[in-house]
């Protein structure tokens, strides 16, 4: 009730007459905010939320929780803390204390949301009920947010077994602080590669500030780690703590083999862990996503999940919405709409997951700028061209700001069909102009390039919906 949660910050009671209601749910943001939902009035680098504490209360919403009183709202549905954001995340650490039940986190430079999503499919298909991360909500905003739907919707936090919850950072600190409102007992670190560069000066300081995850951990946690990634397998050794290893070219506790790529449906391979192995045929494409599914099994083992029933489960899950999506045209040709995020490492991946489509007449590589890359970022999208090259696509199509330099290098790798495009939209339209019965595009770039946009054109110029 709102009273309660005004006693938890210690601020006054709101109103009699709302002080015995129940939120709905919790909310951020006006414009997208229901009607019952708690509105918390953060004050962010960009917007204040104080602004639309007046919207948020005209869409129905049950009170707001302020640190000012704006002038142009009545007083008695507004809940006065000292900071909105820490009211916001101390009152996710309450719930999540009292609930007392597992949590997994998961970290890493790549592969959160869809380990995150394979991670709750597998604990789901082990009879689990599981609260995760909304989407990528797995800042200080989102994941407190996350947490929060232990108590939303009418929910009891005693209805859930299991909480999932993605970490993400892009400064030290700020997984150890969203340790302390989470209490992880499960670590999942996916990989440790060269992303935020702009804000760490090495990948090893990356590998560090991954690492305040494992440092989280109680004394009987359990820290999941990528026995293929050199920084992340070091890790085991910060403290003495159950590990449970995940791989594919070295040792670990679960492993792959016999792995065999079936084009643009998916792949299938023979899942092996301390328990036995089973056969599994998944539509998901690609190294990357086979080391998101082994840390996923890793985890759903460890919760004891039986692994025909991990098979059975694998068999039937989707790419996350941009992350791996094939988009079949009514004209021929097949999209891999990938275009969520990117940086060298899943660029290069995703690359040659491309080259694995032995159906495909034409590959065709359209990715957008690499961001947050550091002062070495030129030399990595020239870096990445040359490889892209060397790889043997058929054309490639950088786009925007230092995807000149990915063509660059492809060119002096001796690609000569590498193009350089400003925006998306130049891309879809490129693509909707010379797009062939047999082509399989690749569409991928930062999440601020907005890459989706050259998927959305195409669609347009073939009218294609589905």
């Amino acid at each position: 009730m709102l009273k309660e949660m005004a006693e938890i910050w210690g601020a006054m009671s709101p109103a009699s007459e709302i002080a015995e209601q129940e939120p709905r749910g919790f909310s951020i943001d006006s414009r997208t905010i229901r009607s019952g939902e708690l509105f918390f009035a953060i004050k962010g680098r960009v917007r204040d939320g104080h602004a639309f504490v007046r919207e948020a209360l005209k869409k129905g919403a049950c009170a707001a929780v302020v640190s000012e009183l704006p002038a142009d709202v009545p007083p008695q549905r507004l809940i006065r803390v000292r900071d909105t954001l820490w009211a916001l995340q101390e009152l996710a650490r309450i719930v999540r204390a009292r609930w007392g039940r597992p949590v997994i986190g998961i970290t890493g430079s790549s592969g959160k949301t869809m380990t995150k999503e394979l991670v709750a499919r597998l604990l789901e298909a082990g009879g689990y009920r599981v609260i995760k991360t909304i989407g990528n909500y797995n800042n200080a905003y989102g994941l407190p947010l996350s947490l929060l739907g232990l108590i939303a919707e009418s929910a009891s936090p005693e209805q859930f077994h299991y909480a999932v919850l993605e970490m993400g950072m892009s400064a030290p600190g700020e997984i150890a602080h969203l340790s302390t409102i989470a209490r992880p007992t499960i670590g999942v670190v996916t990989t440790v590669s060269a992303v935020h560069l702009e804000f760490f000066p090495s990948v090893e300081a990356i590998a560090e500030a991954k690492a305040e995850l494992v440092d989280a951990l109680p004394e009987d946690g359990i820290a999941v780690l990528n026995a293929d990634n050199p920084l992340v397998a070091r890790m085991r050794e910060r403290r003495p703590i159950a590990v449970r290893t995940f791989g594919i070219e070295h040792e670990a506790d679960v492993r792959a083999r016999d792995i065999r790529a079936l084009g643009l449906e998916g792949m299938q391979f023979t899942l092996q862990t301390s328990s036995g192995e089973v056969g599994v045929r998944t539509p998901l494409l690609g190294r990357h996503q086979l080391m998101n599914i082994l840390a996923a099994a890793a985890v759903a083992e460890v919760c004891g999940v039986p692994l025909p029933v991990i098979a059975e489960a694998l068999a039937t899950v989707t790419p996350y919405a941009r992350r791996g999506e094939i988009v079949r045209f009514p004209q021929g040709f097949v999209v891999i709409d990938d275009s969520y995020n990117s940086n060298p490492r899943s660029l290069l991946e995703m690359v040659r997951t491309l080259c694995e489509v032995a159906e495909a007449r034409r590959r065709l590589v359209v990715a957008g700028e690499m961001l947050e890359l550091g002062e070495r970022a030129a030399a990595f999208h020239r870096e990445c061209g040359q490889e892209i090259a060397r790889l043997g696509i058929d054309i490639l199509i950088g786009v925007r700001g230092l995807a000149r330099e990915l063509v660059e290098g492809a060119r002096a790798a001796g690609m000569e069909a590498a193009f350089f495009l400003e925006t998306p939209e130049e891309a879809g339209q490129w693509l909707s102009m010379h797009a062939q019965t047999g082509d399989v595009i690749l569409v991928k770039g930062s999440r601020a390039v907005g890459m989706e946009r050259a998927i959305e054109v195409l669609r347009r110029a073939f009218d294609f919906t589905a």
